[in-house]
């Protein structure tokens, strides 16, 4: 146990491991697709072109939380040393400091900040650049706006606060946040029956594409990255058979538009009507 902390608890420090834990379940995850498709997507050009572009967000992402990575270190450091934070007032042990961190992680981390990218417009306009994809698999997951790194950087650093995690907490719980991410927008099939077993405590590919198809009400439910306990509970959680799903837009955005990176960066800065015509349906 304590070596799985100590790993965890130098994490932050070492930005290529932690690269390197993204990359590899990602290859493995983006192979997996080719023989276990969940729905047969169309790409513009090809998957490989469509990964490019997903990766070059998926760098500025890992650019801008890299920079601001010592912030939350701070913060952690600063709740150790005056003994503030929920962890800290309840006199949780270890264990309960790790659930404590993943419970909450997922919570500030995940889903809130993801329903306040949904109802606030300048924080939609950031978060169009995920959902103006209209070919979602793994490479999905991590196609952020760099402008968005610093708005989930807020939430993940009142979580911390709040809670007073140490930042072996903190690491452990965005890593598994990390896994999910990747494991819940891959286009592979499960079997229904499991899927939707998966989905009364985590959320399951089925349930997050959901949040990917192109209209409302489905893309404003389903927020959880991990656990699905906070859209069940908050009543933001919705199913839809993944034949009947589509992605991409159906206002704010051209849907021609979803693999051109300048006009995606460009996004933030426009109201959210003129940042194109709404696609043909």
């Amino acid at each position: 146990m304590n070596a799985v902390l100590e790993f965890f608890n130098g994490l932050e420090s070492r930005p290529l491991l932690r690269l390197l834990l993204v990359a590899v379940p990602v290859l493995l995850l983006w192979l997996l697709e080719n023989g276990y498709p969940l729905i047969q997507l169309h790409y513009k050009r090809s998957k490989g072109r469509h990964a490019v572009v997903n990766f070059t967000f998926t760098l500025t992402h890992f650019v801008v939380h890299g920079a601001l990575a010592f912030g939350m270190v701070f913060i952690a450091d600063w709740c150790q040393r005056h003994q503030f934070g929920v962890v800290h007032w309840l006199g949780l042990p270890v264990w309960g400091i790790v659930v404590a961190g993943v419970l909450s992680m997922d919570f500030f981390g995940g889903w809130l900040v993801h329903w306040v990218e949904h109802q606030v417009p300048f924080f939609w306009r950031m978060h169009i650049v995920h959902h103006a994809d209209n070919n979602v698999d793994v490479t999905s997951g991590l196609r952020h706006h760099p402008f968005e790194a610093l708005n989930r950087w807020v939430f993940f650093a009142a979580g911390i606060f709040i809670m007073g995690l140490p930042i072996y907490a903190v690491m452990l719980a965005q890593t598994f946040m990390s896994m999910f991410t990747m494991f819940t927008h891959a286009n592979i099939r499960l079997p229904e029956r499991l899927d939707k077993a998966i989905s009364w405590i985590f959320i399951s590919p089925n349930m997050h594409k959901v949040h990917h198809h192109w209209k409302q009400p489905y893309t404003d439910s389903n927020y959880g990255t991990a656990l699905s306990i906070w859209d069940r509970l908050l009543g933001t959680f919705s199913y839809l058979p993944p034949a009947q799903i589509r992605y991409g837009l159906d206002r704010y955005y051209s849907n021609t538009e979803d693999e051109n990176i300048g006009t995606l960066m460009q996004s933030p800065f426009h109201n959210a009507a003129e940042v194109g015509e709404p696609a043909n349906r």
